[in-house]
């Protein structure tokens, strides 16, 4: 998983409540494994009508936020099915931090599993920087997770809540399989044991 350590780039609004992950990534694109791709499908039926034709206007198909890293939401951000695709999606489009009110629980999860960070902030400090995100190629942001601070546009600087534990995790670019092999040696001296004293379990 990539390190986040600070991240700088264009913001994009999306003023949405209850954003739900099949809104996210649809259920036709859940039948692949891979994490590369999705980007074709995120917010796939608010930027495409039924006969599948691209619709003008939706945020991140705009040529100032093609390139976009943050996303700014409503509140209850990522609710509905537990999919994992969604958060790949939001990756595989470029996004790597999320601001809203608040988040699913379990698509909260699913981002610090993948790289992604979800700051949660009060509403009026998400207005506030939804306003900075309408700026369009000037809507800029700096995320910096050592410090917890998000620089805004014109200098000021909003401060983020963080677990502790999430955030070590985040900054070394660790997921569950990375944690768990940082034990190996501790892995390895258990399996060399268990061969001893139960040898028919490896035969």
């Amino acid at each position: 998983m990539e390190k986040f350590t600070k991240l700088t780039g264009v913001a994009a609004p999306l003023p949405m409540a209850n954003v739900d992950t099949d809104m996210i990534i649809p259920k036709q694109y859940l039948k692949t494994i891979k994490r590369t791709g999705l980007a074709a499908g995120l917010f796939y039926e608010m930027r495409h009508d039924e006969a599948d034709n691209p619709i003008d206007g939706f945020v991140l198909d705009q040529p100032a936020y093609q390139q976009a890293k943050i996303l700014v939401a409503g509140v209850n951000f990522g609710c509905g099915s537990s999919r994992e695709h969604a958060p790949w999606a939001l990756l595989d489009f470029g996004i790597r931090c999320i601001i809203a009110p608040s988040f699913a629980d379990i698509f909260h999860t699913n981002c610090f599993k993948n790289g992604i960070l979800p700051i949660a902030l009060a509403e009026d400090q998400v207005d506030a920087l939804m306003e900075d995100a309408r700026k369009g190629e000037n809507a800029i942001l700096s995320v910096d997770l050592e410090k917890q601070e998000i620089v805004r546009p014109d200098g000021g600087v909003v401060r983020f809540e963080i677990d502790s534990f999430l955030k070590h995790c985040l900054i070394n670019g660790l997921d569950e399989v990375a944690m768990t092999l940082q034990k190996d040696d501790k892995i390895d001296a258990f399996e060399a044991h268990q061969r001893g004293q139960q040898p028919w379990l490896f035969a």
